[in-house]
Protein backbone atom coordinates (compact mmCIF):
# COMPACT_ATOMS: atom_id res chain seq x y z
CA UNK A 1 0.00 0.00 0.00
CA UNK A 2 1.49 3.31 -1.03
CA UNK A 3 1.59 5.92 1.57
CA UNK A 4 -2.22 8.56 1.53
CA UNK A 5 -0.04 11.54 1.24
CA UNK A 6 1.84 10.40 -1.41
CA UNK A 7 -1.16 9.38 -3.00
CA UNK A 8 -3.04 13.13 -2.60
CA UNK A 9 -0.12 14.68 -3.99
CA UNK A 10 0.78 12.40 -7.12
CA UNK A 11 -3.09 13.07 -8.17
CA UNK A 12 -2.72 17.01 -7.39
CA UNK A 13 1.04 17.20 -9.59
CA UNK A 14 -0.01 14.70 -12.21
CA UNK A 15 -4.23 16.22 -12.67
CA UNK A 16 -5.52 13.61 -15.73
CA UNK A 17 -2.36 11.33 -16.02
CA UNK A 18 -2.80 10.54 -12.13
CA UNK A 19 -4.61 7.28 -13.12
CA UNK A 20 -2.52 6.10 -15.95
CA UNK A 21 0.50 6.71 -13.48
CA UNK A 22 -1.31 4.47 -10.80
CA UNK A 23 -2.10 1.53 -13.95
CA UNK A 24 1.58 1.75 -14.30
CA UNK A 25 2.95 1.08 -11.22
CA UNK A 26 0.97 -2.09 -11.68
CA UNK A 27 2.61 -3.83 -14.38
CA UNK A 28 5.56 -5.67 -14.07
CA UNK A 29 8.74 -3.48 -14.57
CA UNK A 30 10.85 -3.32 -17.49
CA UNK A 31 14.75 -4.19 -16.80
CA UNK A 32 18.03 -3.75 -18.73
CA UNK A 33 21.19 -3.81 -18.87
CA UNK A 34 23.97 -1.96 -20.43
CA UNK A 35 26.99 -3.22 -22.36
CA UNK A 36 30.63 -2.59 -21.68
CA UNK A 37 32.45 -0.92 -24.61
CA UNK A 38 35.80 -0.71 -22.77
CA UNK A 39 35.30 -4.77 -22.96
CA UNK A 40 35.26 -4.98 -26.77
CA UNK A 41 32.70 -5.32 -29.09
CA UNK A 42 29.08 -6.10 -28.01
CA UNK A 43 28.31 -10.06 -27.94
CA UNK A 44 25.16 -11.23 -29.37
CA UNK A 45 22.90 -12.63 -26.38
CA UNK A 46 19.39 -14.61 -26.52
CA UNK A 47 18.19 -12.64 -23.70
CA UNK A 48 18.46 -9.09 -24.57
CA UNK A 49 15.99 -7.64 -26.54
CA UNK A 50 15.25 -3.66 -27.46
CA UNK A 51 17.21 -1.36 -27.23
CA UNK A 52 16.80 1.46 -24.40
CA UNK A 53 16.09 4.74 -26.66
CA UNK A 54 18.52 7.10 -24.39
CA UNK A 55 21.27 5.19 -24.19
CA UNK A 56 23.25 3.36 -27.10
CA UNK A 57 24.59 0.40 -24.81
CA UNK A 58 21.12 -0.31 -22.88
CA UNK A 59 19.13 -3.20 -23.62
CA UNK A 60 15.84 -4.67 -21.79
CA UNK A 61 16.16 -8.14 -21.07
CA UNK A 62 14.03 -11.37 -20.12
CA UNK A 63 13.85 -11.30 -16.24
CA UNK A 64 13.50 -14.99 -16.61
CA UNK A 65 17.10 -15.05 -17.42
CA UNK A 66 19.07 -14.09 -15.06
CA UNK A 67 21.99 -12.61 -16.56
CA UNK A 68 23.72 -11.11 -13.67
CA UNK A 69 25.11 -15.40 -13.21
CA UNK A 70 26.56 -15.20 -16.69
CA UNK A 71 30.38 -15.62 -17.41
CA UNK A 72 30.22 -12.28 -18.84
CA UNK A 73 28.59 -10.87 -16.26
CA UNK A 74 31.45 -11.47 -14.11
CA UNK A 75 33.96 -10.22 -16.67
CA UNK A 76 32.38 -7.18 -16.88
CA UNK A 77 30.75 -6.88 -20.15
CA UNK A 78 27.61 -5.52 -19.00
CA UNK A 79 26.36 -4.17 -15.85
CA UNK A 80 22.60 -4.33 -14.96
CA UNK A 81 20.85 -1.10 -14.67
CA UNK A 82 17.70 0.05 -14.55
CA UNK A 83 17.03 1.81 -17.69
CA UNK A 84 15.48 5.66 -16.02
CA UNK A 85 19.02 5.35 -14.19
CA UNK A 86 20.69 5.65 -17.70
CA UNK A 87 19.06 9.05 -18.47
CA UNK A 88 21.54 11.43 -16.12
CA UNK A 89 24.41 10.25 -17.69
CA UNK A 90 22.97 10.24 -21.36
CA UNK A 91 22.18 14.45 -20.28
CA UNK A 92 25.80 14.86 -19.23
CA UNK A 93 26.80 13.50 -22.31
CA UNK A 94 30.66 13.04 -21.13
CA UNK A 95 33.16 12.93 -23.90
CA UNK A 96 36.65 11.60 -24.15
CA UNK A 97 39.34 13.15 -22.36
CA UNK A 98 37.27 15.35 -20.24
CA UNK A 99 37.49 15.42 -16.55
CA UNK A 100 34.82 14.00 -14.59
CA UNK A 101 33.30 13.97 -11.33
CA UNK A 102 30.45 11.66 -10.10
CA UNK A 103 29.98 13.28 -6.98
CA UNK A 104 27.44 10.17 -5.18
CA UNK A 105 28.71 7.60 -6.92
CA UNK A 106 27.93 3.87 -5.57
CA UNK A 107 26.97 1.35 -6.38
CA UNK A 108 28.35 2.94 -9.75
CA UNK A 109 26.08 2.30 -12.34
CA UNK A 110 26.39 5.86 -13.81
CA UNK A 111 29.95 6.03 -12.88
CA UNK A 112 30.69 2.90 -15.35
CA UNK A 113 28.09 4.35 -17.71
CA UNK A 114 30.33 7.54 -17.71
CA UNK A 115 33.87 5.68 -18.11
CA UNK A 116 32.04 3.86 -21.29
CA UNK A 117 31.63 6.74 -22.63
CA UNK A 118 34.89 8.19 -21.22
CA UNK A 119 36.68 5.45 -23.90
CA UNK A 120 39.51 5.31 -21.07
CA UNK A 121 40.65 8.94 -21.66
CA UNK A 122 40.47 11.91 -19.51
CA UNK A 123 40.20 11.85 -15.89
CA UNK A 124 36.90 10.18 -13.67
CA UNK A 125 36.89 10.99 -10.04
CA UNK A 126 33.92 8.79 -8.30
CA UNK A 127 32.99 9.46 -4.75
CA UNK A 128 31.05 7.80 -1.95
CA UNK A 129 31.20 8.66 1.76
CA UNK A 130 29.58 5.59 2.64
CA UNK A 131 32.74 3.47 3.39
CA UNK A 132 30.42 0.26 3.01
CA UNK A 133 28.80 1.72 -0.08
CA UNK A 134 32.50 3.01 -1.09
CA UNK A 135 33.88 -0.33 -1.02
CA UNK A 136 30.94 -1.65 -3.78
CA UNK A 137 31.88 0.99 -5.78
CA UNK A 138 35.42 -0.01 -6.45
CA UNK A 139 34.78 -3.66 -7.00
CA UNK A 140 32.03 -2.46 -9.78
CA UNK A 141 34.89 -0.37 -11.16
CA UNK A 142 37.20 -3.16 -11.20
CA UNK A 143 34.81 -5.36 -12.87
CA UNK A 144 33.44 -2.96 -15.31
CA UNK A 145 38.03 -2.77 -16.57
CA UNK A 146 37.14 1.27 -15.52
CA UNK A 147 41.17 1.99 -15.70
CA UNK A 148 41.20 6.11 -15.00
CA UNK A 149 39.04 6.33 -11.81
CA UNK A 150 39.76 7.72 -8.69
CA UNK A 151 37.48 5.92 -6.10
CA UNK A 152 37.13 8.24 -2.87
CA UNK A 153 35.14 8.28 0.15
CA UNK A 154 35.14 11.63 0.83
CA UNK A 155 32.55 14.41 2.16
CA UNK A 156 31.87 16.19 -1.01
CA UNK A 157 32.50 19.73 1.09
CA UNK A 158 36.64 18.31 1.03
CA UNK A 159 36.46 17.88 -2.29
CA UNK A 160 35.11 21.11 -3.11
CA UNK A 161 38.20 22.53 -1.37
CA UNK A 162 40.72 20.61 -3.51
CA UNK A 163 38.99 20.73 -7.00
CA UNK A 164 37.55 23.88 -7.42
CA UNK A 165 36.71 24.77 -10.99
CA UNK A 166 38.74 21.53 -11.82
CA UNK A 167 35.91 19.82 -13.91
CA UNK A 168 34.34 19.93 -17.38
CA UNK A 169 31.43 17.75 -15.86
CA UNK A 170 29.89 16.88 -12.78
CA UNK A 171 26.83 14.23 -11.66
CA UNK A 172 25.10 14.29 -8.56
CA UNK A 173 22.53 11.59 -8.50
CA UNK A 174 21.95 12.60 -4.86
CA UNK A 175 20.19 10.60 -1.85
CA UNK A 176 16.73 10.83 -2.25
CA UNK A 177 13.44 9.64 -0.66
CA UNK A 178 13.15 6.94 -3.38
CA UNK A 179 9.44 7.64 -4.65
CA UNK A 180 10.70 6.23 -8.22
CA UNK A 181 11.84 2.93 -7.00
CA UNK A 182 8.46 2.38 -4.95
CA UNK A 183 7.49 -0.47 -7.65
CA UNK A 184 11.05 -2.01 -7.40
CA UNK A 185 11.65 -1.86 -3.78
CA UNK A 186 9.22 -2.70 -0.57
CA UNK A 187 11.62 -0.71 1.72
CA UNK A 188 11.45 2.06 -0.58
CA UNK A 189 7.47 2.60 0.77
CA UNK A 190 8.14 1.63 4.09
CA UNK A 191 11.03 4.45 4.92
CA UNK A 192 9.39 7.00 3.24
CA UNK A 193 7.83 10.01 5.42
CA UNK A 194 7.10 13.44 4.34
CA UNK A 195 9.41 14.61 6.90
CA UNK A 196 12.35 12.39 4.82
CA UNK A 197 11.15 14.53 1.64
CA UNK A 198 12.30 17.31 3.81
CA UNK A 199 15.52 16.31 5.33
CA UNK A 200 16.76 14.91 1.74
CA UNK A 201 16.34 18.47 -0.09
CA UNK A 202 18.09 19.77 2.87
CA UNK A 203 21.00 17.23 2.06
CA UNK A 204 20.54 17.68 -1.65
CA UNK A 205 21.17 21.41 -1.35
CA UNK A 206 24.06 21.16 0.62
CA UNK A 207 25.85 18.75 -2.26
CA UNK A 208 24.65 20.92 -4.74
CA UNK A 209 26.28 23.59 -3.15
CA UNK A 210 29.87 21.47 -3.31
CA UNK A 211 29.20 19.96 -6.50
CA UNK A 212 28.90 24.07 -8.20
CA UNK A 213 32.36 24.76 -6.86
CA UNK A 214 34.00 21.68 -8.57
CA UNK A 215 32.65 22.73 -12.01
CA UNK A 216 34.59 24.59 -14.40
CA UNK A 217 33.09 27.32 -15.64
CA UNK A 218 31.57 26.52 -19.41
CA UNK A 219 31.21 23.23 -17.51
CA UNK A 220 28.19 21.10 -16.84
CA UNK A 221 25.89 19.87 -13.71
CA UNK A 222 23.72 17.63 -13.90
CA UNK A 223 21.60 17.32 -10.67
CA UNK A 224 19.09 14.14 -10.82
CA UNK A 225 17.25 11.54 -8.36
CA UNK A 226 14.75 8.81 -8.42
CA UNK A 227 12.31 10.29 -6.54
CA UNK A 228 8.79 12.21 -8.15
CA UNK A 229 9.18 14.99 -4.79
CA UNK A 230 9.19 18.65 -6.23
CA UNK A 231 10.37 19.49 -2.62
CA UNK A 232 13.64 17.35 -3.93
CA UNK A 233 13.22 18.19 -7.87
CA UNK A 234 11.96 21.31 -8.86
CA UNK A 235 12.21 22.95 -5.84
CA UNK A 236 16.07 21.98 -4.97
CA UNK A 237 17.05 23.41 -8.66
CA UNK A 238 15.07 26.61 -8.35
CA UNK A 239 16.55 27.35 -4.88
CA UNK A 240 20.10 26.35 -6.13
CA UNK A 241 19.66 29.00 -9.47
CA UNK A 242 18.59 31.65 -7.14
CA UNK A 243 21.71 31.48 -4.91
CA UNK A 244 24.17 30.78 -7.65
CA UNK A 245 23.70 33.19 -10.29
CA UNK A 246 26.58 31.96 -12.36
CA UNK A 247 24.29 28.91 -13.15
CA UNK A 248 21.90 29.12 -16.38
CA UNK A 249 19.25 25.80 -16.91
CA UNK A 250 21.14 24.46 -20.34
CA UNK A 251 18.44 22.84 -22.43
CA UNK A 252 19.72 19.68 -24.18
CA UNK A 253 18.51 17.27 -26.82
CA UNK A 254 15.78 14.59 -25.05
CA UNK A 255 13.01 14.10 -27.11
CA UNK A 256 12.67 10.68 -24.87
CA UNK A 257 11.70 13.04 -21.47
CA UNK A 258 8.98 15.39 -20.08
CA UNK A 259 10.76 18.63 -20.21
CA UNK A 260 9.97 21.30 -17.22
CA UNK A 261 11.37 24.46 -16.07
CA UNK A 262 14.63 25.21 -15.05
CA UNK A 263 16.09 22.50 -17.66
CA UNK A 264 14.71 19.61 -15.64
CA UNK A 265 13.42 16.33 -17.66
CA UNK A 266 11.34 14.08 -15.56
CA UNK A 267 11.32 10.43 -16.56
CA UNK A 268 7.53 8.92 -15.84
CA UNK A 269 6.92 5.31 -15.58
CA UNK A 270 3.90 5.73 -17.41
CA UNK A 271 5.32 7.50 -20.55
CA UNK A 272 8.46 4.69 -21.15
CA UNK A 273 9.96 1.64 -20.13
CA UNK A 274 12.04 2.31 -16.68
CA UNK A 275 11.17 3.72 -12.77
CA UNK A 276 10.93 7.27 -12.02
CA UNK A 277 13.54 9.79 -12.28
CA UNK A 278 14.22 13.53 -12.15
CA UNK A 279 17.15 15.38 -13.83
CA UNK A 280 18.25 19.14 -14.33
CA UNK A 281 20.79 20.36 -16.89
CA UNK A 282 23.13 23.38 -15.91
CA UNK A 283 25.56 25.12 -17.09
CA UNK A 284 28.04 27.33 -15.03
CA UNK A 285 28.99 30.75 -17.04
CA UNK A 286 31.73 33.09 -15.56
CA UNK A 287 35.87 33.18 -15.45
CA UNK A 288 38.45 30.18 -15.85
CA UNK A 289 39.10 29.59 -11.98
CA UNK A 290 40.63 25.92 -12.07
CA UNK A 291 42.70 25.40 -9.09
CA UNK A 292 44.18 22.26 -7.83
CA UNK A 293 47.59 20.82 -7.47
CA UNK A 294 49.11 18.49 -10.13
CA UNK A 295 50.42 14.77 -8.67
CA UNK A 296 53.70 13.78 -9.30
CA UNK A 297 53.86 10.10 -10.36
CA UNK A 298 56.27 7.38 -9.07
CA UNK A 299 59.12 5.76 -11.19
CA UNK A 300 57.65 2.16 -12.89
CA UNK A 301 59.91 -0.40 -11.12
CA UNK A 302 62.13 -3.35 -12.74
CA UNK A 303 59.79 -6.07 -12.35
CA UNK A 304 56.70 -4.30 -13.65
CA UNK A 305 58.61 -3.44 -17.08
CA UNK A 306 60.51 -6.87 -16.91
CA UNK A 307 56.61 -8.20 -16.80
CA UNK A 308 55.22 -6.21 -19.00
CA UNK A 309 57.53 -6.44 -21.67
CA UNK A 310 57.13 -10.06 -21.40
CA UNK A 311 52.87 -10.41 -21.91
CA UNK A 312 53.32 -7.67 -24.51
CA UNK A 313 51.02 -4.79 -22.13
CA UNK A 314 51.26 -1.51 -23.09
CA UNK A 315 49.80 0.97 -20.83
CA UNK A 316 47.86 4.16 -21.94
CA UNK A 317 49.46 7.93 -20.80
CA UNK A 318 49.23 8.35 -17.29
CA UNK A 319 51.64 8.31 -13.99
CA UNK A 320 52.34 4.96 -11.68
CA UNK A 321 51.66 5.81 -7.87
CA UNK A 322 52.84 3.00 -5.23
CA UNK A 323 49.70 2.96 -2.82
CA UNK A 324 50.43 0.65 -0.34
CA UNK A 325 51.91 -2.72 -0.98
CA UNK A 326 50.04 -2.20 -4.90
CA UNK A 327 51.11 -0.12 -7.80
CA UNK A 328 48.84 1.44 -9.56
CA UNK A 329 48.44 3.47 -13.10
CA UNK A 330 46.75 6.76 -12.41
CA UNK A 331 45.38 8.75 -15.28
CA UNK A 332 47.49 11.62 -16.04
CA UNK A 333 44.93 14.57 -15.41
CA UNK A 334 44.78 13.10 -11.30
CA UNK A 335 46.03 15.66 -9.37
CA UNK A 336 47.50 15.71 -5.99
CA UNK A 337 45.45 13.21 -3.94
CA UNK A 338 47.25 13.52 -0.65
CA UNK A 339 45.29 13.53 2.81
CA UNK A 340 42.06 12.10 0.60
CA UNK A 341 40.42 9.15 1.74
CA UNK A 342 41.32 7.43 -1.42
CA UNK A 343 40.32 3.60 -2.13
CA UNK A 344 41.57 3.22 -5.99
CA UNK A 345 43.85 5.77 -7.65
CA UNK A 346 43.21 4.82 -11.11
CA UNK A 347 44.37 0.95 -12.81
CA UNK A 348 45.50 -1.49 -10.17
CA UNK A 349 48.53 -3.46 -11.74
CA UNK A 350 49.66 -5.54 -9.16
CA UNK A 351 52.05 -6.81 -6.34
CA UNK A 352 56.11 -5.60 -6.71
CA UNK A 353 57.96 -8.69 -4.98
CA UNK A 354 61.70 -8.83 -4.34
CA UNK A 355 62.17 -10.59 -7.77
CA UNK A 356 59.11 -10.79 -9.66
CA UNK A 357 55.66 -9.13 -10.07
CA UNK A 358 52.22 -10.15 -9.17
CA UNK A 359 49.75 -8.98 -11.89
CA UNK A 360 46.43 -7.48 -10.28
CA UNK A 361 43.39 -9.04 -11.34
CA UNK A 362 41.79 -5.48 -11.50
CA UNK A 363 44.70 -5.64 -14.94
CA UNK A 364 43.11 -8.94 -16.18
CA UNK A 365 39.94 -7.45 -16.46
CA UNK A 366 41.31 -4.42 -17.79
CA UNK A 367 42.79 -5.79 -20.59
CA UNK A 368 41.68 -7.27 -23.71
CA UNK A 369 44.42 -8.94 -25.10
CA UNK A 370 48.27 -9.65 -24.41
CA UNK A 371 51.14 -12.01 -25.33
CA UNK A 372 50.29 -14.97 -23.43
CA UNK A 373 45.77 -16.26 -23.75
CA UNK A 374 43.96 -18.86 -23.09
CA UNK A 375 40.73 -18.62 -24.42
CA UNK A 376 38.28 -21.15 -23.20
CA UNK A 377 34.21 -20.95 -24.52
CA UNK A 378 31.90 -19.07 -22.11
CA UNK A 379 29.87 -21.98 -21.00
CA UNK A 380 32.52 -24.60 -21.40
CA UNK A 381 33.44 -27.04 -18.88
CA UNK A 382 37.07 -25.31 -18.33
CA UNK A 383 35.68 -22.25 -17.83
CA UNK A 384 33.02 -23.55 -14.83
CA UNK A 385 36.05 -24.80 -13.50
CA UNK A 386 37.93 -21.97 -13.56
CA UNK A 387 35.39 -19.83 -12.09
CA UNK A 388 34.99 -22.33 -9.32
CA UNK A 389 39.25 -21.77 -8.70
CA UNK A 390 40.08 -25.33 -9.97
CA UNK A 391 43.11 -26.08 -12.24
CA UNK A 392 42.18 -26.47 -15.53
CA UNK A 393 44.11 -27.93 -19.13
CA UNK A 394 46.18 -25.33 -20.97
CA UNK A 395 49.55 -25.85 -22.83
CA UNK A 396 50.89 -22.61 -21.81
CA UNK A 397 53.57 -21.61 -19.66
CA UNK A 398 54.10 -18.65 -16.99
CA UNK A 399 51.29 -16.07 -16.59
CA UNK A 400 48.46 -16.49 -18.05
CA UNK A 401 45.49 -14.19 -18.97
CA UNK A 402 42.04 -16.50 -18.98
CA UNK A 403 39.21 -15.31 -21.44
CA UNK A 404 35.51 -16.17 -21.24
CA UNK A 405 35.09 -16.67 -25.00
CA UNK A 406 36.70 -13.13 -26.40
CA UNK A 407 36.39 -11.42 -23.00
CA UNK A 408 39.47 -11.36 -20.10
CA UNK A 409 38.33 -12.81 -16.78
CA UNK A 410 41.02 -13.10 -14.66
CA UNK A 411 44.29 -14.92 -14.41
CA UNK A 412 46.27 -17.93 -14.65
CA UNK A 413 50.17 -19.56 -14.59
CA UNK A 414 50.95 -22.53 -16.61
CA UNK A 415 53.38 -25.34 -16.55
CA UNK A 416 52.66 -26.76 -19.94
CA UNK A 417 50.23 -28.57 -19.08
CA UNK A 418 47.93 -27.32 -16.73
CA UNK A 419 46.80 -23.30 -15.24
CA UNK A 420 47.45 -23.03 -11.69
CA UNK A 421 44.27 -20.71 -10.59
CA UNK A 422 44.45 -17.25 -9.81
CA UNK A 423 40.68 -16.30 -9.95
CA UNK A 424 40.33 -13.93 -6.84
CA UNK A 425 39.22 -16.60 -4.05
CA UNK A 426 36.19 -14.16 -2.87
CA UNK A 427 34.58 -14.35 -6.42
CA UNK A 428 34.51 -18.09 -6.76
CA UNK A 429 31.31 -19.94 -7.42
Amino acid sequence: MLPEVFLARMKTQLGDEYEDFLKSLERPRAVALRFNPLKGPRPSLPFTGEGVPWEPNGFYYDPESRPGLHVYHEAGVYYLQEASAMAPVSLLDPQPGERICDLCAAPGGKTTQIAGRMRGEGFLLCNEIHPGRAKILSRNIERMAVGNALVTGEHPANLAKRFRGFFDRVLVDAPCSGEGMFRKEEAAVTDWSQETVQMCARRQGEILYSAAQMVRPGGRLVYSTCTFAPEEDEGVVAEFLAAHPEFEPEKVEAPWFAPGENGSYRMWPHKLLGEGHFAAVLRKTGEEEADAEPSKGDGLPKQWLSFAEEMGIQLPEGKAVQFGSSLFWAPADMPEIARLKVLRPGLELGTVKKDRFEPAHALALWLTDCGNLQRYDADSAEMKAYLHGDVVPSQRRGWCLVCAGGYSIGWGKGDGTVLKNHYPKGLRR
